[in-house]
């Protein structure tokens, strides 16, 4: 896990770097013309994201103390703050397509979509990891002595978690 985590954080390393690259080119960035992007909602979706992360964090916890109730319920709390987090941002780029934000008028668009649809495919395949773990912690198949799967879930799903502010950092202000 420590392997993959650190090619997709390369990745998302390349990213950036191309973000600026393209950014540097341009005298007036975002364009003129082009929709504000919603700091307040995802400001708040950020919260919500951070949030999921603790929760997430409280896992080991629960699972050192053999608390296989309070693991399901972290999980599921992280989980629940990733769906949460996916829907308000898939909201958000309705909004953003339908004031004229896209892929095709300028690159502007095409990168903001690129690299905010890259890590919400980061947020689905983590939570598509988190769900498996959370239904076999819910089967009890976790205890303090195995424990691999919930470490690797959290490890993938912190990493998303702290890509996400990074990224709204830089792309929104």
């Amino acid at each position: 896990m420590a392997f993959f985590l650190a090619a997709e954080g390369m990745f998302f390393a390349g990213l950036i770097s191309a973000y600026w690259v393209l950014r540097a080119q341009f005298i007036s960035w975002p364009p003129m013309g082009q929709p504000r992007l919603p700091i307040t909602v995802t400001a708040v979706n950020t919260v919500i994201l951070l949030l999921s992360g603790l929760a997430m964090g409280q896992t080991g916890a629960a699972l050192k103390r053999g608390n296989l109730a309070g693991l399901v319920w972290w999980l599921g709390l992280s989980a629940l703050g990733g769906l949460f987090f996916l829907g308000i941002q898939g909201y958000e780029w309705i909004q953003l397509i339908r004031f004229g934000l896209t892929t095709a008028l300028n690159i502007y668009g095409g990168t903001f979509y690129i690299i905010v649809g890259a890590h919400a495919a980061h947020v689905m395949a983590a939570l598509a990891v988190l769900l498996v773990v959370f239904f076999r912690a819910v089967y009890r198949r976790y205890s303090a002595l195995n424990q691999a799967g919930v470490i690797a879930a959290r490890m993938f799903w912190i990493f998303v978690v702290l890509v996400w502010p990074i990224l709204y950092a830089l792309l929104y202000f």
